[in-house]
């Protein structure tokens, strides 16, 4: 079953952040995940959530999705995105 990672990302350090987009896609790819929202515009349908980033991937399912944040592979682009972004991130199961 599909799994999602969903992020709320509120850069801090503009410069580093760009690094850790130029880091972070190989390790997502490599676990079989892939980019299906990575920023744009958003709109806010309810509520007053108004995310300034947000991004989505899926991967294959649950395990390879924390496979992959646990792994060393990801590891360089995690620290630098901790030191340059606030984050709030969740793993959701799909159907």
């Amino acid at each position: 079953m599909a799994a999602y990672v969903a992020v709320e990302i509120t850069v801090k350090d503009a410069e580093t952040y760009e690094r850790y987009k130029q880091l972070a896609p190989p390790s997502i790819a490599a676990y079989g995940g892939r980019y299906l929202v990575r920023g744009g515009k958003t709109e806010t349908l309810e509520g007053s959530w108004l995310p300034s980033r947000f991004v989505i991937l899926e991967f294959p399912n649950a395990q390879q999705a924390r496979a992959w944040w646990e792994s060393p592979e990801y590891a360089p682009a995690k620290a630098l995105r901790q030191e340059c972004a606030g984050t709030e991130m969740i793993l959701v199961e799909g159907v």
